[in-house]
């Protein structure tokens, strides 16, 4: 029985093969990138051969191949979305591969991306001397590297990636709120507010959605909920506005909206989202949202803090024009 027949055991080296998985990988997601950075064709091979198979959320690999850290820095400044890279350290010279980690940290200013270290050479680059002088991630001998601990390195870095850039994403939509926020604090009067609303709730999603802010007709002054008050609108909404009948829109549309306008509360799926709410004074307004894209948990929480800082502004604005009036 050959090498790549055995089954793997803690004793096996890196050049087993992987044992098949049936795992589908959900469509439309696209698959981890993975840089493998050796000058030995064989190790680029036997990586692969090793994490055939490999699935994390419904995403597989796409592997980068370079055999040198100068063409790994080519690989580099094309893709800015790497997530793995299993780097040796001797190539091109002995420290080769600890000169692209501080490339990647110091010049590119990367954080992100996962750097494992893989030599073949321990001697040429002590474990402690590397870890605290090195910003990486792990540091692991060729030869300790199983099929199974490969698949272990693999899958705890890049669920750390996975987290670094969740938390990027919500730090980067929390200054977007904070901004968008800002702008619909000035408006003066309710017209501007509206379209400034759908605005920066737009750019808020990194989308090109379809938005409408819509406020039940006669709420204030009758029960009739058969009609809305359209005050902005975006996207395929955008003839709906002034007052319009619930029944022109798509039948799910309207079911959405008067599913929220009956529960008095918001409500959401895959790509649509309806937010009710009120103000102090017992205004009720809809914002409702649709894109062809997936919402994601960030982007929905990022459409509540947002349309509670919308509440706010509609109250403030409504006491200035009313104060107008008098």
């Amino acid at each position: 029985m050959s090498t790549f027949d055995r089954p793997a055991s803690d004793n096996d080296s890196l050049n087993l093969a992987a044992e098949p998985t049936n795992q589908a990988l959900i469509p439309g997601l696209k698959p981890w990138k993975l840089l493998v950075v050796d000058d030995e064709k064989v190790v680029h091979a036997v990586t692969r051969l090793a994490l055939d198979g490999f699935e994390l959320a419904g995403r597989g690999l796409s592997f980068i191949n370079a055999y040198s850290a100068e063409e790994a820095r080519q690989h580099l400044s094309q893709h800015d979305d790497i997530a793995l890279i299993l780097l040796d350290v001797v190539m091109e010279t002995d420290h080769a591969g600890l000169d692209l980690v501080h490339y990647i940290r110091r010049d590119l200013k990367n954080k992100f991306v996962r750097i494992v270290l893989r030599t073949g050479q321990p001697g040429q680059a002590p474990e402690l001397e590397v870890i605290t002088q090195y910003d990486i991630n792990d540091y692991k001998e060729k030869t300790e590297l199983t099929r199974q601990k490969l698949f272990s390195t693999v899958y705890t870095s890049l669920c750390s990636y996975r987290d670094l850039i969740a938390l990027e994403n919500n730090r980067l939509g929390l200054l977007k709120v904070i901004e968008a926020s800002a702008d619909i604090f000035v408006r003066r009067n309710m017209n501007a507010f509206a379209e400034g609303v759908l605005q920066q709730l737009t750019a808020l999603l990194y989308l090109n959605k379809d938005a409408m802010l819509v406020q039940p007709c006669g709420m204030l002054v009758s029960t009739d909920r058969d009609s809305l008050n359209v005050l902005a609108a975006t996207g395929c909404y955008s003839e709906f506005i002034g007052s319009v009948e619930i029944a022109r829109l798509e039948k799910e549309i309207a079911e959405r909206i008067k599913k929220a306008i009956s529960t008095r509360s918001s409500n959401y799926g895959e790509n649509y989202w309806v937010s009710y709410y009120v103000t102090e004074s017992g205004v009720e307004q809809l914002l409702y949202v649709s894109a062809k894209d997936v919402f994601s948990v960030p982007d929905i929480a990022m459409i509540e803090l947002f349309v509670k800082n919308v509440a706010i502004a509609h109250e403030t604005i409504a006491l200035l024009e009313s104060n107008e009036h008098d």
